[in-house]
């Protein structure tokens, strides 16, 4: 059986009129003129058998038209979803790639330049941000997200096991030689991954060394990982933080591991991209490079 539409031009028109309120903003938005506007809502009026506004010093909607909006938006909504999926992308212009904050700056960044000498052709745009992107909704190529690697319908490959470590500067990791050491010193909270239940408290992790927290604990908190990390690195106390965000600072001395204890999780950081993009050259060529690298086991 056929279905029972109006013409779908009418109805985006009635759609962008009703939700600017305007005839003439909807025209602007559409590159139409506010007569073209006016018989697209006529049509519709016609094919419906009633108004749909309220003419007057201010536009409004008629009851029906009330009740008829959001089901529209949200069936325009899908369609735009659905055609932004499947549509090739174009191939040129610049790449662009959204990952956490924290993991830029610790560990991408570090490594970017040999991208661009291999690949100096590649524009490159870095989104840092701990939102997750919606790749039917947002003109991005890439992304790097941190979990347990479960995003349906993305191309997912991973790039670290994490695990937690503790770090301090070289001159407190000198003076700590137990966990009971670890009591005189600031402890350093990555606070957002803890309350996002990602990551353990100091109370949890000391408990992992046999050490019972009795309230005295000098717990300082900060916003994200990369804060903490600096503050470690400041000698400010000592960090819990993800192994993979320490290793440069680690590898350069900056930071030092403390006790040799790390706490093994299912969790890390993962490259996704939505199908419809994986082919484009420029997204190849970063996965191939990103794969490459030196990556946590």
């Amino acid at each position: 059986m056929p279905r029972q539409l109006p013409q779908l031009n009418a109805v985006k028109v009635f759609e962008a009129a009703a939700r600017h309120g305007s005839f003439a903003r909807a025209a602007e938005e559409l590159h139409v003129t506010p007569a073209a506007v006016s018989q697209q809502i006529k049509l519709l009026e016609d094919y419906l058998g009633t108004a749909l506004f309220r003419r007057g010093k201010k536009l409004a909607l008629s009851e029906p038209a009330e009740t008829m909006l959001p089901l529209i938006s949200e069936a325009l909504d899908q369609i735009e979803r659905a055609v932004i999926r499947v549509r090739t992308p174009p191939a040129d212009g610049p790449l662009i790639l959204s990952t956490p904050p924290a993991f830029a700056s610790h560990w991408l960044i570090p490594r970017m330049d040999a991208f661009h000498t291999r690949h100096p052709d590649i524009e490159l745009h870095l989104m840092a941000t701990r939102r997750l992107v919606d790749f039917a909704l947002e003109d991005v190529d890439m992304a790097i997200r941190f979990g347990s690697g479960d995003y349906p319908g993305l191309q997912v490959e991973r790039l670290t096991r994490e695990s937690i470590v503790a770090v301090a500067a070289p001159k407190i990791a000198s003076a700590i030689d137990s966990p009971a050491d670890l009591l005189n010193y600031n402890l350093l909270q990555d606070q957002w991954h803890t309350r996002e239940g990602l990551f353990p408290d100091w109370p949890t992790w000391l408990a992992t060394l046999g050490i019972s927290a009795d309230g005295n604990l000098r717990i300082r908190h900060y916003g994200d990982a990369s804060l903490a990390l600096q503050a470690a690195v400041s000698g400010l106390g000592v960090a819990l933080i993800w192994k993979s965000l320490a290793q440069e600072e680690l590898k350069s001395g900056r930071l030092v591991q403390l006790l040799g204890q790390a706490i093994p999780t299912s969790l890390g950081y993962h490259l996704v991209t939505p199908r419809n993009r994986a082919n484009l050259p420029k997204v190849t060529a970063f996965r191939n490079w990103l794969m490459e690298q030196e990556h946590l086991a």
